[in-house]
């Protein structure tokens, strides 16, 4: 099990990308959840078996159509995997 945070920036908010990242990782069997951020990025954590995780990773480089992704920063969270079994989207933070 593997536990990241990811912060992306461009293009990513009013363009569905919440949404679709919350459909890209229930397909892909990952849990967690993502917000806007007040700056225009979209912020989220993702939990769940390795390969999983970079499924979900590769698909947030690209986005959903109307997206235009300019960086995608992610750290290994340092705390264990909560096994969590959703994804959720929030309000922004």
């Amino acid at each position: 099990m593997r536990s990241v945070h990811v912060i992306v920036d461009g293009r990513v908010q009013g363009v569905g990308y919440r949404y679709s990242l919350r459909a890209a990782a229930i397909d892909a069997c990952v849990s967690g959840w993502v917000r806007n951020r007040a700056d225009g990025s979209v912020e989220a954590v993702l939990e769940g078996p390795d390969a999983a995780v970079d499924e979900v990773l590769a698909w947030m480089t690209q986005g959903p159509p109307g997206a235009h992704v300019d960086r995608s920063r992610v750290t290994e969270t340092e705390t264990e995997p909560t096994g969590a079994s959703a994804f959720e989207v929030r309000e922004t933070a």
